[in-house]
């Protein structure tokens, strides 16, 4: 799908390999992302699920923070699932202390918000944009959306409203871990912004 397009995941802590396998096995060209010249060299970014304060800390300590929202501003597109939706979102809820997030999408979205891990779920649910075939979604201690802005397209709910998964121009976010189940439409997805935004950098 992907051809040679170079994208990253961010490597500082969480589930980076289930990413970078998912995207090699779709044909990407694939960089570990710890240091400010291995962003540069990218076309995209995948930030995965962990822990989201320890990921925003460790983003400051490596010293990632700011390219990284240089970099969401400039364009390039960024997926993050379950903590890496937390760290895209412009207002995080139940954060610890002195928590931040790189920001860029005009949502406000709750850490934990299904409680504890051993509360953690497996569903179906429906997202047209990908089609009608339903995506199989796994939430561990996964954040919900609690208010999307007017530019943030809401792509899935659950049955009880809650919004699980956005996009917002150059960035897509989802509660649960497409990854841990193979499903590959969104990371689809986000390469085929990757590819187009390789492209508009060589015009």
């Amino acid at each position: 799908m992907a051809g040679s397009t170079r994208v990253g995941v961010l490597a500082l802590q969480g589930d980076v390999r289930e990413h970078a396998a998912l995207l090699m096995q779709l044909g990407a060209d694939v960089v570990l992302v710890r240091r400010r010249e291995e962003l540069a060299a990218v076309d995209g970014l995948v930030i995965p699920g962990g822990e989201s304060s320890v990921i925003d800390k460790l983003s400051r300590i490596f010293d990632m923070q700011a390219p990284i929202r240089d970099a969401i501003a400039a364009g390039m597109p960024v997926y993050g699932t379950c903590a890496g939706l937390i760290l895209l979102a412009d207002t995080v809820r139940d954060g610890i202390d002195g928590q931040e997030s790189f920001g860029g999408m005009d949502i406000e979205v709750r850490r934990n918000a299904f409680g504890r891990q051993t509360e953690s779920f497996e569903t179906e649910i429906d997202v047209p944009a990908l089609g009608d075939r339903p995506v199989r979604a796994t939430f561990i201690r996964a954040p919900i959306v609690e208010r999307a802005g007017a530019d943030v397209e809401v792509l899935a709910a659950l049955a009880d409203g809650a919004i699980v998964a956005v996009e917002q121009g150059n960035l897509l976010g989802t509660s649960f871990h497409p990854e841990v189940d193979g499903e590959t439409r969104f990371h689809e997805r986000f390469l085929a912004k990757a590819r187009d935004f390789a492209e508009a950098r060589t015009r």
